[in-house]
């Protein structure tokens, strides 16, 4: 009798790493063993990134911030602390959007600190 294989599985399973593929340039994109190391890694890529895109848009925020801050005589240390004192929860996004789109607004919380 012969060797029972589930084709139809194993197809998917390549059918599926090789769509992810799909786009890379040279061999990654057409040859099974190194369009699935590619693959593998582009994964690998795409998970820790997720985590290092929130570190990379806070550093972005605080340097809006700080530039918005030292427009108005205050570096951003004594703007952030000047904040909690005055008890006003704004998060570093919010503000580097009024830093940036919103002077007018940016330039009144500063003088609530001061």
């Amino acid at each position: 009798m012969p060797r029972s294989v589930n084709h139809v599985a194993s197809r998917a399973r390549r059918k599926k790493i090789m769509r992810l593929a799909k786009g890379y340039y040279g061999r990654r994109k057409n040859v099974w063993t190194v369009a699935k190391n590619a693959v593998e890694k582009g994964l690998l890529y795409a998970y820790r990134d997720r985590k290092v895109k929130k570190r990379e848009f806070r550093a972005l925020w605080i340097q809006r911030i700080n530039a918005g801050a030292r427009e108005h005589g205050v570096s951003y240390s004594q703007l952030m602390g000047g904040l909690k004192k005055a008890n006003i929860d704004l998060n570093r996004k919010v503000l580097a959007d009024l830093a940036l789109n919103h002077p007018a607004a940016f330039a009144g919380i500063v003088a609530k600190v001061k």
